[in-house]
């Protein structure tokens, strides 16, 4: 117990040394996703005994606007918020450790137009050190994907199938042109998604 309780304290000193530079960090990265006001705060708590994550009860605090209080982010954060604050936070803890691949599953929850175009530059930057896996809906994130994959069901008499299949350069334009509009996707739908897939390539 002894010895368990004086590696909780070293944990416990870290936590609250880090704190500071994590918070800070979260609102430079929430800055150009359209939150400069937002703030996230650690608050650590300690325990009388230690528990599954040491000596220290760990609560996120989130005040989204000026004048805001900071409240639990799970009462006050929109699904937008959360989205964002997701994205800038795994982006941190991927830089921290290494992880081979990073899977975001609609990360674009909540956002559109140039929030999620620079979610989508966030991801991008993330896939020169990472696979960076992503399942969305926001023509402006999969644009800055280097391969698109199309999920689809087959249906036989028996089952429904899962397939997934590798799109071509053409159909990556379709299916981008398809989030834009409709399907089928109006011409000028197609422009767009050649525009938002050129612009990606400059990244």
């Amino acid at each position: 117990e002894k010895a368990l309780v004086k590696k909780s304290d070293v944990i416990s000193k870290k936590r609250k040394k880090t704190a500071p530079d994590f918070e800070r960090a979260i609102h430079k990265m929430l800055v150009p996703l359209s939150m400069e006001n937002a703030y996230i705060k650690v608050d650590i708590t300690p325990l009388d005994k230690p528990g599954p994550s040491g000596m220290d009860q760990i609560n996120f605090l989130f005040a989204p606007n000026k004048g805001s209080d900071f409240k639990s982010l799970k009462d006050i954060a929109s699904g937008g918020e959360i989205s964002r604050l997701t994205l800038v936070t795994k982006s941190l803890v991927a830089n921290a450790i290494p992880l081979p691949t990073l899977i975001f599953d609609e990360i674009d929850s909540g956002v559109s137009g140039d929030v999620a175009l620079k979610m989508g530059t966030i991801l991008r930057n993330l896939s020169n050190e990472h696979q960076v896996v992503s399942i969305t809906h926001s023509p402006q994130i999969a644009s800055k994907a280097d391969a698109h994959y199309f999920v689809y069901k087959n249906h036989t008499a028996e089952r429904t199938l899962t397939r997934v299949k590798r799109l071509t350069e053409e159909e990556r334009v379709r299916s981008i042109a398809v989030m834009l509009s409709s399907n089928p996707p109006s011409e000028s739908a197609m422009e767009n998604a050649r525009e938002l897939l050129n612009m990606a390539e400059k990244v």
